[in-house]
């Protein structure tokens, strides 16, 4: 399928390794030219050469690599400014921030909180303040936020992420029935469940520690939990990604799209 959207701009954010790799990788593939930030250069400069190398010989689509903390304003003023990238004039926007850690609330502080909805909440909100208003004036827009499956389906642990991401979701339930919709910008939420990235294995590994089992047995808990049998992977999270992206979308928006091997157990 065509997606037509070759030739477009895209942000991805976090996209040197994970889902934000996927989303980018699989935007590329399509024609897209990518700009892929994320805070650790070194790691995004890597990524940025292997997805260029993926790219089929003769592909005219350009791959630009910021390094930039966008929860920050210093970090959003660099995406906007870099060399050889559209600056906020973006087609497509793929907000993503590594969630807060887990805890317990009484022992989290107002610091924390304001950590957590700074990166999972506010920033998104700024990236999408700052390009949305190019994408209606040209008549095509995608904004796609990952979030979390526990958006859907609380996990208790997790607490600074509910909160924080929640808090997105209804802000972009709002955003996505204006007048944007009319004017040919898509909002739309994805939702990861397990997949298999560097977050999800340091996680097996931390409950192993917890637990005092192998890493194996939290392993096969955990894959038990899920219908599928198996984690999800970055490219696949990618092709759903890209396909909201695409012109076929354009009748979805405001939609809590979740990827999880059908681990929620509800009907709606």
């Amino acid at each position: 399928m065509d997606l037509g959207i070759a030739g477009r701009w895209a942000l991805v954010c976090g996209a040197s390794r994970g889902l934000g790799w996927g989303c980018a990788r699989a935007l590329a593939l399509e024609g897209v030219n990518v700009v892929m930030a994320a805070r650790g250069a070194e790691a995004l400069q890597q990524a940025a050469a292997r997805l260029r190398a993926e790219l089929p010989p003769g592909a005219a689509n350009r791959i630009v690599a910021v390094a930039a903390d966008v929860t920050t304003e210093e970090g959003r003023a660099a995406l906007w400014s870099a060399p050889d990238a559209p600056g906020r004039d973006v087609d497509i926007l793929v907000t993503n921030a590594g969630g807060p850690p887990p805890g317990d609330f009484r022992q989290w502080g107002r610091e924390q909180w304001l950590a957590a909805l700074q990166a999972n909440m506010l920033a998104p909100i700024e990236l999408i303040k700052a390009t949305v208003d190019g994408m209606a004036a040209r008549g095509f827009g995608r904004i796609v936020n990952i979030t979390s499956s526990a958006v859907k389906a609380p996990i208790d642990i997790l607490g600074l992420s509910n909160g924080a991401r929640s808090g997105l979701t209804g802000f972009v339930a709002g955003l996505a029935r204006g007048e944007l919709a009319a004017r040919g910008v898509t909002i739309n939420n994805l939702l990861p469940g397990k997949f298999d990235t560097d977050r999800l294995r340091a996680t097996l590994q931390a409950a192993a520690q917890a637990s005092h089992r192998t890493l194996e047995q939290v392993r096969a808990a955990q894959l038990a939990q899920i219908p599928t049998r198996r984690f999800g992977t970055p490219q696949e999270f990618g092709a759903v990604c890209a396909f909201l992206c695409s012109v076929h979308a354009g009748y979805l928006t405001g939609q809590n799209i979740l990827l999880d091997g059908g681990a929620f157990p509800g009907t709606f």
